[in-house]
């Protein structure tokens, strides 16, 4: 396998295009909106991230091991939105006829799929789409994460980077987490802990584990007695928010043919651009089908996509 892999957090780049588009759909009424963003996403990364192999990693099911130690775990999440839930079969043809994989397992998350290949790939530069806190534990000289910006691009992390923003290194992701918790995944973390305290702890003992053993040594007694009283709380914390390196039977472990980026479909990508009337989609795909001497899809004869209120036909270049 050569290049560099990518592998994208496929909900977290879903979510992040359907709430930075809003109010787009075509003339039958069918919301546009994710999969508009995420066609731009995908022509962004073929423009810019050639010859990578690759997949897309999607949630399946619950992490049955996470409840069994926290029944709440991430019950304060909404429900998907009926518009969103519409477009997903769009976004997974958008994403085979791009060529990429979608990897999924019945009880895993996708961080966890995610940290299991950046594991097993470790020998390989590993380029993990994503904004997701726990992934940052997965980050090695190898292993980057590529944070999507307001302006379109990536702000690539590695090691320096992680030290930089969270002032621990990524081998002490977790326990920084575990001290502060996850609002997202409904984690309580050790009340009255923040950022700068959490740093500062594992800065000083290096880890939850060592802090545990010497509470004395916390030199503040009102911070001493909170952590000590929370004992139970961090080590419930630090299962839950390490992730997996190991995934039975995974299927890249069989064939990591998985991994691998075909050739986009451009006909089938022109055909989608056209169902859905995504004008400015379909000319950008006819224009890399022309630089690919493949035919020329027809442009739809078809109204402008029916905006709701107080939107326009299409959002702005939303990825650069």
């Amino acid at each position: 396998m050569t290049g560099k892999i990518i592998l994208i957090d496929a909900y977290a780049q879903i979510y992040r295009g359907f709430y930075a588009v809003r109010n787009l759909s075509n003339s039958k009424g069918q919301p546009t909106n994710a999969v508009f963003a995420m066609a731009k996403f995908l022509l962004k990364i073929h423009r810019d991230m050639p010859g990578n192999t690759g997949a897309f990693i999607f949630d399946c099911g619950k992490p049955a091991f996470r409840l069994e130690l926290a029944p709440d775990y991430k019950a304060n999440r909404p429900p998907m939105p009926d518009d969103l839930k519409a477009q997903i079969p769009y976004i997974e043809r958008l994403v085979t006829a791009f060529g990429w994989s979608a990897i999924r397992r019945e009880g895993y998350e996708a961080d966890d799929l995610i940290a299991a290949l950046a594991h097993d790939f470790a020998g390989h530069e590993v380029r993990i789409i994503s904004s997701d806190k726990d992934i940052h534990q997965s980050i090695t000289a190898n292993v980057h994460m590529l944070v999507p910006d307001r302006d379109g691009g990536f702000e690539d992390r590695g090691p320096d980077e992680v030290v930089k923003k969270f002032e621990v290194a990524p081998g002490q992701i977790i326990d920084y987490l575990a001290l502060i918790g996850d609002n997202s995944d409904n984690i309580p973390g050790v009340q009255g802990v923040g950022p700068k305290t959490a740093a500062a702890l594992v800065k000083q003992f290096g880890s939850i584990d060592a802090m545990l053993s010497a509470p004395e040594m916390i030199a503040n007694p009102k911070l001493r007695d909170k952590i000590t009283a929370a004992t139970d709380i961090l080590r419930k914390n630090q299962q839950l928010i390490r992730l997996k390196t190991d995934v039975e039977n995974s299927p890249w472990a069989v064939n990591d043919e998985c991994l691998s980026r075909r050739e986009p479909d451009w006909q089938a990508l022109a055909a989608l651009a056209s169902e859905l009337e995504l004008k400015s989609i379909l000319k950008e795909i006819n224009e890399l089908c022309y630089n690919s001497s493949l035919p020329m899809q027809e442009s739809p004869k078809t109204p402008e996509p029916a905006a709701k209120p107080e939107a326009k036909a299409e959002q702005p270049d939303l990825f650069g």
